[in-house]
């Protein structure tokens, strides 16, 4: 199986990347679209189109990349015999903590589209921040490898 995952090695690398940028994309824009259903008053037209553009946010890009981009770096880290080293047991924890703020987020948005308004703008426009601050570390990590 390595072997195999070894010959296609360039090919899982392009398809993490993608996938990881179409993830983090989602993960940048969910907050955002949060923050303009808070305009519209819970049960109202407004909220209802933010609610399906969420929702569809979340099946069509967010979760699929999210899933695309676990199974292409664990074939990646089989390929390369990584899970030996430090560094990518420190991705493996940011990008499990990344999965984590997903799967929050996810649930925040839920809460809105039932009408509930679990969090502020100010809080929305912070937590929007979370996917950039992984994202440095897990670069830094990859092309570092410090340890």
């Amino acid at each position: 199986m390595q072997d195999f995952l070894l010959s296609i090695y360039p090919w899982l690398k392009i398809g993490h990347v993608i996938f990881m940028v179409f993830w983090l994309a989602g993960l940048f824009m969910l907050p955002r679209q949060c923050i303009y259903m808070l305009d519209h008053e819970p049960g109202s037209a407004g909220e209802a189109k933010w609610a399906e553009r969420m929702g569809k946010l979340r099946k069509i890009i967010l979760t699929p990349s999210l899933i695309i981009v676990w199974v292409l770096g664990i074939s990646i880290a089989i390929a390369i015999g990584a899970f030996s080293q430090g560094w990518l047991h420190a991705k493996l924890a940011l990008v499990l903590g990344l999965t984590g703020y997903h799967g929050w987020l996810v649930g925040q948005t839920k809460k809105m589209a039932r009408g509930e308004r679990p969090l502020t703008e100010k809080h929305l426009r912070m937590i929007g921040e979370v996917p950039g601050f992984l994202l440095v570390l897990i670069v830094a990590l990859v092309y570092l490898k410090p340890f």
